[in-house]
């Protein structure tokens, strides 16, 4: 569906089944250089079972006009006023990597707009190295083959995935070349710039889970749960033989770690 955010016309994908804002909603924020697809089995399966699901595309990525909002907190306000766009005062917001930093802002200053919180691939600062900046900043494909094998783990880089034909890496790094030239850095930008991730974490008051992949190396699972013991009644799963990209690589167990949180 198309929704106007802001005077800007705004892509949202909502699991096969129409947008009901009388439904319990699910909003679904994509991390840096990707769009909505990222949750093409989570987003399909909540939606019919009772889920109001809008998987976004962000300002733009996907197919979102626009341009990209370079700064966390911005684009925490940004899903704030996405919600009033759909007439949805209340909904579940999921975040992965950049997507998620973005929720913990929305959760800490909004506290009333959210009935819960799901965090995947996060940590309370995620620092960027200054090179992979600066290929990103030249648009160099280095920067997306990188961002691509770091992202997945061990058991993403050997095959064996359970949609057999599935071969995660490049459909990570066609994911990541549709990004328009400049909102790969813009979003790396953003990421390493937020230094409110613990201070954020301490004001969250909704019922939150945050879902850590083992073997993840942007994020790791370690970070991810010194996060969550500062957000007052969280609660951590980690999710074996996985990387990153968790709804990807794991599809199944991320399924079932988010459904019981949404």
């Amino acid at each position: 569906m198309q929704v106007t955010v802001e005077g800007t016309e705004i892509f949202a994908a909502t699991g096969g089944r129409p947008f009901d804002p009388a439904l319990p909603c699910v909003l679904l924020v994509h991390g840096a250089g990707m769009d909505h697809s990222v949750w093409a089995l989570q987003s399909r399966y909540l939606a019919h079972r009772g889920r109001a699901i809008l998987a976004l595309d962000l300002p733009g990525h996907g197919r979102s006009a626009g341009e990209a909002v370079t700064d966390i907190p911005a684009l925490g306000d940004w899903l704030i006023a996405l919600l009033d766009a759909v007439g949805v005062a209340q909904a579940a917001l999921v975040g992965h990597s950049m997507g998620a930093l973005a929720c913990l802002s929305a959760a800490a200053r909004y506290p009333e707009r959210l009935r819960a919180l799901a965090l995947l691939g996060v940590a309370p600062k995620m620092p960027v190295h200054p090179d992979l900046l600066a290929l990103a900043a030249a648009n160099d494909h280095k920067a997306l083959e990188l961002i691509d094998d770091w992202a997945h783990g061990p058991r993403a880089h050997l095959g064996g995935h359970p949609a057999a034909g599935t071969w995660l890496l490049g459909g990570g790094e066609r994911l990541l070349e549709r990004a328009r030239p400049g909102v790969l850095h813009g979003d790396l930008a953003a990421c390493d710039a937020y230094a409110e991730g613990a201070a954020d974490a301490v004001r969250v008051r909704c019922p939150t889970r945050l879902i850590l992949g083992a073997d993840d190396k942007m994020t790791p699972a370690k970070a991810g749960t010194k996060l969550a013991d500062l957000i007052p009644g969280a609660e951590a799963v980690v999710i074996p033989d996985s990387g990153h990209m968790m709804m990807t690589e794991q599809p199944d167990a991320t399924l079932e770690a988010l459904k019981q949180a949404v």
